[in-house]
This record gives structure tokens, sequence and C-alpha cells, in this order.
């Protein structure tokens, strides 16, 4: 319960931040799913360190905590994009709204997929003796 508490805190700081930023680029004219691309990367980068450090205090291998921290945002950029397709692009709903619910879906998402595939205790380092 800790750990989906400080991923919270970790994901409130980040993601008000961020999406900010969508709201205020999606208003300058870019595209939504353009403008999605771009801060999640720059969201995604934050997220690592916040949540290997303090949320789930991994001190495992940090290069495959890495690979694997991108490759679970890679999913969770595909679902996000998927979620802004079909509701803004076929659905006729207001973007804004969409990427909203967007970012809670693909955050519970994400913290299962941290949780037990990115910095789970079954890749911990060994401990010297």
């Amino acid at each position: 319960m800790l750990q989906m508490i400080r991923y919270g805190l970790v994901g409130v700081a980040t993601n008000v931040v961020i999406y900010c930023i969508y709201l205020v680029i999606t208003y300058l004219g870019v595209e939504p799913k353009i403008a999605m691309t771009l801060v999640y990367v720059i969201g995604a980068s934050i997220g690592f360190v916040g949540n290997r450090k303090w949320t789930f205090t991994h001190s495992g291998d940090v290069a495959r905590a890495a690979i694997r921290y991108v490759l679970a945002h890679i999913l969770g950029y595909m679902l996000n994009f998927l979620i802004l397709y079909i509701f803004v692009d076929h659905l006729d709903y207001a973007h804004q709204g969409v990427q909203a619910v967007a970012i809670i879906i693909v955050a519970g998402f994400l913290f299962i997929v941290f949780k037990y595939f990115v910095f789970c205790e079954k890749y911990r380092a060994p401990e010297n003796i």
C-alpha cells in the first residue's frame, strides 16, 4: 500500500505539470497525439528516478530496470495513443478530457508493470558478502 501511495505522489506531481504543458502546446496548435508524445517522453524520464529510488526502493541492476522501464513505457504510450485515437479521432470526444482519463488508466497499468516487471524484488542485485 505504501508503494501505491508513493507512486501516486510521484505520478500526481509529474502528471499535473506534464498535463499543463500538454494543454498549452495543444492550445498553441499542436495535434493532440503529437503533444502527448512529447510530454510522455518528458514525464517518463522524470518518473524513472522517482519511482526507482522512492516508490519501489529498487536497488537492483539499474541497466536491467532501465530497459524494462522503457519497454513498460512503450506499452503505456501505445495504450495512451490508442485511447486518444479511438475516443478523439473516431468518437469525437474532446481531447482534453480524454487525455485526463488516459493519464489515470495508463498510470494504473504502469504501476502493475513497474511493481511486477520493472522494479520487482526478484531482480535485485546480489548483496556483497
